[in-house]
């Protein structure tokens, strides 16, 4: 197994950072198999695709939550790595405070492959 677990969902709180505020976290290094997805499809164009993060940050952004590492931005990224026999991945972490109340469950996106393994 690559990820922690799979989910088609980001069940933290919105934590309202801007693009400008994860630009300012500084990347460190995190196991692929630490990592919760919260996006259970690829895009297999985007998958082949060098120039991917052209326009975005080059680091996948995280939010650690009631001790789970969820991937919410740079699942691409993350695959890409995984192929080339990489273990780990530099990413931008951003930490909910433990306890912090989930999204409700009207605003929680469920999908048939929303599962954790």
């Amino acid at each position: 197994m690559i990820f922690k677990g799979v989910l088609d969902e980001k069940p933290y709180p919105d934590h309202g950072l801007t693009h400008r505020e994860w630009s300012k976290i500084p990347p460190h290094r995190v196991r692929l198999d630490q990592l919760v997805t919260t996006t259970a499809v690829l895009a297999l164009d985007r998958l082949l695709s060098e120039d991917s993060t052209f326009y975005g940050d080059l680091f996948p952004h995280a939010v650690e939550w009631n001790g789970d590492l969820y991937l919410e931005d740079g699942l691409h990224r993350a695959v890409r790595a995984a192929l080339r026999g990489r273990q780990v991945l530099h990413c931008r972490v951003h930490v909910l405070a433990p306890g912090t109340p989930p999204r409700p469950a009207s605003s929680v996106k469920h999908g048939k492959h929303a599962r954790r393994d």
